[in-house]
């Protein structure tokens, strides 16, 4: 299994980021590689991605959640094994910090290698940045899920 680690300040109250961040419908808005999400219940989601040219599609299982805090996944279904956890930490009234860790297994020389070089790590801090842009931009969420699981 292969692990990354990247985080971001966000200049947003910590309420308003993990709200937009449960708006997991709105994750092509900024994250490059997924194409779609589709969810199918509170805690069921399906995802369409493509990775320098790798398409995949699985179903992700949010196993926890708990506002303003924490949102864990694992995937259930599908070609991709991953695993992984979003934590908002207050820093003020109007910033927070967002961590993200996640856990994958590459699959075929294609990924092993794009893991090697980088790819996935690099791609998870460009997608934090660009989460930082949308929602700095935006200044307010657009939407929000409160339940805890």
């Amino acid at each position: 299994m292969s692990q990354v680690e990247e985080s971001v300040e966000v200049g947003v109250p910590v309420r308003t980021a993990y709200n937009q961040w449960t708006q997991f419908e709105e994750f092509p808005l900024f994250m490059e590689s997924v194409q779609r999400i589709e969810q199918l219940t509170p805690t069921l989601t399906h995802w369409e991605v493509e990775i320098n040219g790798i398409r995949r599609e699985f179903d992700a299982r949010i196993c926890e959640q708990i506002p303003d805090e924490r949102v864990a996944w694992t995937t259930t279904a599908g070609h991709v094994h991953q695993s992984g956890v979003v934590t908002f930490h207050r820093l003020s009234d109007h910033r927070c910090k967002i961590m993200m860790q996640l856990a994958f297994e590459p699959e075929g020389l294609a990924e092993t290698t794009a893991d090697k070089l980088g790819v996935v790590r690099r791609q998870v801090k460009d997608d934090l940045e660009r989460f930082r842009t949308f929602i700095e931009q935006r200044g307010s969420e657009t939407g929000a899920w409160r339940g805890q699981v």
